[in-house]
């Protein structure tokens, strides 16, 4: 006697799509309250038991809803940026972002639609597939059309057991992991009792085996500076008024002077203006700044400007003012006309190599979008992948600008070679751009990620916040509340030595993730005996 199903066909199609769009979306809230760390998991495995309930085409819809609702509650606040901002109108702003969120779940739909075909009916296989999808559908929103990976599931695990495994796997391999634990126990509970104990199992070994391992030291302590980060929090419609310039340039000048650090940073355009711009507005600006920190023995500073000039083209970059010596100048970049201009007499100049699609850099066929905003200097140049350290004292600290910090893989290019990989890491940010809104927890969190995954001190000095020190294990052990202005002085210690992530990135890029994607989906089925367990 067969049972009716406590729902009609179609109210049951219509739940689980409501469902996965749920469950895409609850899993966000991990990525700003990391003690929710295991509220993905639940998600991932209510995911996988929908998609074993249909067909592959199903699947694939599920998926798509999944990941489109998940990126979509992640960066909802690019609405701010575009409409805000930007002056874009709002419908409009909304349509942009829904459809990127859309077209950037498309991998996700097609790689688990894909893992759903070559189902063998077994669960640990089957499971391995969809980790795999996942990971092959994580790297391709990485880094295909220059990359856009914020959100990646594995910032969520920052403080939960799988923490243990960034310095080995990074962020991507992390993830696949969790993804793994999640199928696991999704399709053992949906396929029956056969199959729910040895795979609830190995998820449970998958969680509980890095935190009983513990986390392993692969670096350590060099030497320790006393740095000074800046908040100077001007609202993003306010940071290029001409009436508001004059105070906001005064309190930078004020506040990296004023300051008794060895190593003053100034976020991401703290100057928002070109050095010939600046010389009509405040004539001597640099000149102040460059005898203040160009002092022998003296304090040195980081101070994010844009430079160039039409002509030359525009760069996002960070300008390191200190004495001239061969060791402040050991590993800096060529001195040119800009960089003299910012009153760098050091030489030392990093300009941002990842840029932000229409922010940064304007795509092609995207011209027409850009000129519906107004976004002030939106197209600017790539510095060098492999850049420079700026030495301070004996530490070699990296700078990378706002965004940049989510590239793990570029970051572990600095990591070539053990004897100048940087011992700090500094990422120069604005989120002024999304307002008072989760994209600044959301960016700590990232940053944290990155200091597991090289076990390095990430110093992060921004406009509206997050400003903050993490050490090398990934925790905060300073901030200033954010949307506040401030300085936060505190005290680092710098990390040497590479750690198995920095190692194969610097080297190999995320080829090594890729081709366990590849290899996962590839993989032959061999469906299992009518009478076989389910395991």
């Amino acid at each position: 006697m067969s049972r009716r199903p406590w729902l009609p066909g179609r109210a049951a199609s219509g739940l689980a799509l409501l469902s996965a769009a749920a469950l895409g979306a609850l899993q966000t809230l991990a990525l700003t309250d990391t003690a929710l760390w295991w509220l993905p998991l639940l998600c991932i495995a209510g995911l996988a038991a929908l998609l074993d309930s249909g067909t592959p085409r199903r699947a694939a819809l599920l998926a798509w809803l999944y990941g489109s609702a998940w990126l979509g509650a992640s960066v909802w606040w690019l609405f701010i940026s575009l409409h805000r901002y930007g002056g874009l109108p709002a419908p409009l702003a909304v349509a942009a972002v829904a459809l990127l969120c859309a077209a950037l779940a498309t991998y996700l739909g097609a790689a688990l639609g894909w893992a759903l075909r070559q189902r063998s009916g077994r669960v640990v296989p089957d499971a391995l597939r969809l980790s795999a999808a996942w990971l092959g559908a994580e790297l391709a929103r990485a880094v295909w059309f220059t990359g856009f990976p914020w959100g990646a599931i594995g910032y969520t695990q920052v403080d939960g057991p799988l923490a243990a495994l960034a310095p080995w796997l990074g962020v991507y391999g992390l993830g696949a992991v969790l993804a793994l634990a999640g199928a696991l126990i999704g399709l053992a509970l949906r396929r029956g009792w056969r199959a729910a104990g040895p795979a609830l199992a190995l998820a449970a070994a998958l969680l509980l085996g890095p935190a009983l391992l513990g986390r392993v030291e692969f670096t350590r302590a060099t030497g320790t500076l006393s740095v000074a980060l800046l908040q100077p929090n001007v609202a993003q419609d306010e940071k290029f008024a001409l009436e508001r310039l004059p105070a906001t340039l005064a309190w930078v000048q004020q506040a990296m002077t004023g300051a008794s650090a060895e190593l003053v940073i100034a976020p991401e355009t703290a100057v928002p203006l070109l050095p010939d711009q600046l010389q009509q507005l405040a004539p001597g600006y640099w000149d102040a700044l460059q005898q203040h920190f160009g002092r022998r023995g003296g304090p040195v500073a980081l101070v994010g400007v844009p430079l160039g000039s039409e002509r030359e083209g525009y760069t996002n970059s960070a300008v390191g003012l200190s004495a001239y010596s061969p060791t402040a100048a050991a590993g800096a970049g060529p001195t040119d006309r800009s960089a003299a201009a910012a009153g760098s007499t050091a030489g030392y100049r990093y300009d941002k190599h990842h840029l932000v699609p229409f922010g940064e850099f304007i795509p092609t066929g995207f011209r027409w979008f850009t000129e519906l905003m107004n976004i002030p200097l939106g197209d600017f140049n790539r510095g060098p992948l492999d850049a420079p350290s700026f030495l301070v004292r004996g530490e070699r600290v990296a700078p990378n600008i706002c965004y940049e910090d989510l590239f793990g893989e570029d970051l572990a290019r600095r990591f070539r070679s053990e004897a100048g990989a940087p011992t700090m890491l500094a990422n120069l940010s604005n989120i002024g751009w999304f307002g008072d809104s989760v994209a600044v927890p959301q960016h700590l969190v990232i940053s944290r990620l990155r200091s597991l995954e090289l076990q390095r001190p990430m110093l992060r000095a921004t406009n509206t916040g997050a400003t903050a020190v993490i050490d090398h294990r990934g925790v905060v052990s300073a901030a200033l509340a954010p949307h506040r202005v401030g300085v936060l002085n505190a005290s680092v210690q710098g990390r040497s030595g590479l750690t198995p992530f920095a190692r194969w990135a610097a080297v190999l890029g995320l080829w090594p993730l890729w081709l366990l994607a590849l290899a996962g989906l590839a993989w032959p089925r061999r469906r299992q005996p009518a009478m076989a367990p389910a395991m």
